[in-house]
């Protein structure tokens, strides 16, 4: 069994990404990491090399700046890397994403396990949403609690938004990957970055979204879906977390919830009552082992 990692870059450190702690978590589990990174104004394609791993292979490329629906130049580089992929599973990380090293044994089992089983065509992780601070993680079905990060490398699949799959079995209609649960998290530092580093992020994105860059506040968000973080982060991206994470973060007591917003505390009631995860999922389950 082989096992690649891809992802894409581009102005990974003038975003503000750990980018390199992502990559570096990701050669613990896989036998190559192929990443697709664009034309940069920062030193994103020196600091990926100078990782000097022999299982990495960098793709430079263009990004295409005139498109700018819903995200889908996120979806070409993604793919651009994924075709690049030669393992028999392609293991999908964002430059925001770290696994802990407690669970890349655990990640390659199960990868293992389901290795002969055609029936299972990906992984799913569970996932911890760092927000405000390292120490708080964003628990509503604003938020997915699962996703789909790896996929079997030998089946028709593509991704329409650079988020999730649709396999394409069929040639004219698409469908979600019948998955199993990895049973570890992912852990998603992307909303804990400087406030500075936000706010760029936003204004470099915003085009692709055919929308103006909207100003970044981390105080504007309704705290009682922030909930305190007891685990421990992996190692690799402590340094980062040190260093390069938001220190200043203070919920706005005066906040107003949005109509959406209102909308997800009542899902959260029906959750806590019922039993329920009403998030969306871009998988279909089809095994919990």
């Amino acid at each position: 069994m082989k096992v690649s990692g891809f992802t894409f870059l581009r102005n990974g450190t003038m975003l503000g990404y750990p980018y390199i702690e992502s990559l570096q978590s990701l050669l613990q589990v896989c036998d190559e990491v192929v990443v697709a990174i664009g034309k940069s104004e920062d030193d994103t394609l020196e600091r990926v090399r100078a990782i000097n791993d022999p299982r990495i292979r960098i793709i430079e490329t263009t990004w295409n700046e005139g498109m700018e629906q819903r995200g889908f130049v996120y979806a070409q580089q993604k793919m651009i890397a994924q075709f690049n992929c030669t393992g028999d599973w392609a293991f999908y990380l964002e430059g925001d994403e770290v696994i802990h090293e407690d669970d890349a044994p655990k990640i390659r089992a199960v990868m293992e396990q389901h290795f002969k089983n055609p029936e299972i065509e990906g992984i799913a992780f569970d996932y911890h949403h760092f927000y405000g601070k390292p120490d708080l993680v964003a628990r509503s079905p604003a938020w997915y609690r699962q996703e789909l990060r790896i996929i079997r490398n030998t089946i028709r699949s593509f991704a329409p938004d650079g988020l999730f799959w649709v396999v394409m079995d069929k040639n004219k209609r698409g469908r979600y990957a019948r998955a199993a649960l990895a049973h570890c998290p992912i852990y998603h530092y992307g909303h804990v970055r400087s406030s500075e580093k936000m706010q760029e992020k936003h204004r470099q994105v915003a085009k692709y979204w055919s929308h103006a860059p909207k100003p970044h506040d981390y105080s504007q968000i309704d705290a009682s879906i922030l909930q305190t973080f007891t685990g421990t982060h992996p190692m690799i991206v402590q340094p980062w977390l040190r260093e390069m994470a938001e220190s200043s973060f203070v919920p706005d007591a005066n906040y107003q919830l949005s109509k959406r917003e209102k909308k997800h505390r009542l899902l959260m009631k029906l959750e806590a009552i019922f039993g329920l995860d009403l998030t969306k999922k871009h998988f279909k389950l089809v095994s919990k082992s």
